[in-house]
This record gives structure tokens, C-alpha cells and sequence, in this order.
């Protein structure tokens, strides 16, 4: 095969520092609109950019050369400094978490980051992630996300 071809799309989940509220309606479309914008001149696709007060999702498209360490320590770099220009002592909390996603599930995952305002009325963030992590088989400890 003379080119390469890939679907390589991730669902990425990281929060405030200490989950505090911070993006604000006034703050929220911006930051997920800078962080969109990041996200592209770092040659990656955002198909999707959400979230509520104190955390945000992707779904970014990314390509083989990628590395997600690197995107996601630039991305959350370059938007810290944004916010900071907007809210003194913004920060994200260390880490976050990462999903594969299947091109069949890329429009299911798009309906799901662009309706977390209506999801977060019957969860918290630490039982939407727990459920994330038991659908990815990976062991979830609550107390370390407090």
C-alpha cells in the first residue's frame, strides 16, 4: 500500500484543579473553542469539544505520528495559560484520561460530549468517569480523583 490510512480517534476526560467550577457560562465556549483551535495546530482533528464547570471532554482525531502525552501536555499548557490570562491561578488538574474510540462510535460519542450539561443534572463527574472506566475495563478508584 503506496499511503497510510488510519482511524485513530480518542475520547480524552481531564478536570480543574481540585474540580473546582471555573468555566463558567461566560468562560466555557471559549476555552473549549481555544482548546479546539490548540488542538488543530497541533495537526490533530477536535470532532468534538464539551463539558460543564469543572472538566472537559475531546474527542480528537489524531494521526500515527502523534503521540498522545504530547498533544494532551500541550493542549492543557497552552489553554492553562489562556485561562490564566482570564482567572489568576487557573489550572487543570494533573493527568487525564484517555479512550479509544471506534469509528462506528464517533457519532455516538459526538452526541454524548455535546449533551454533558443535561448528563451532569443526574451525575456527578466521578460517577460519569467511574462509569467510563467500567465500560473500558479499567479499575476505578474513586478516592483518587477527590
Amino acid at each position: 500500500m503506496p499511503t497510510t490510512h488510519s482511524s485513530l480517534h480518542v475520547h480524552v476526560i481531564f478536570a480543574t484543579k481540585s474540580r473546582a467550577p471555573l468555566l463558567t457560562p461566560e468562560l466555557i465556549e471559549d476555552v473549549h473553542s481555544y482548546i479546539g483551535g490548540t488542538l488543530r495546530s497541533l495537526d490533530c482533528k477536535p470532532v468534538a469539544v464539551g463539558g460543564v464547570e469543572d472538566h472537559v471532554h475531546l474527542l480528537i482525531g489524531m494521526k500515527p505520528v502523534h503521540r498522545l502525552s504530547d498533544v494532551m501536555r500541550e493542549t492543557k499548557k497552552t489553554s492553562s495559560i489562556w485561562m490564566n490570562e482570564r482567572i489568576r491561578g487557573f489550572a487543570w488538574q494533573q493527568g487525564y484520561s484517555a479512550f479509544g474510540v471506534s469509528a462506528h462510535e464517533i457519532s455516538m460519542m459526538v452526541r454524548y460530549i455535546s449533551h454533558q450539561k443535561a448528563h451532569h443534572r443526574k451525575k456527578t463527574f466521578v460517577e460519569e468517569l467511574a462509569d467510563v472506566y467500567r465500560l473500558a475495563g479499567i479499575p476505578f478508584e474513586p478516592g483518587e480523583f477527590d
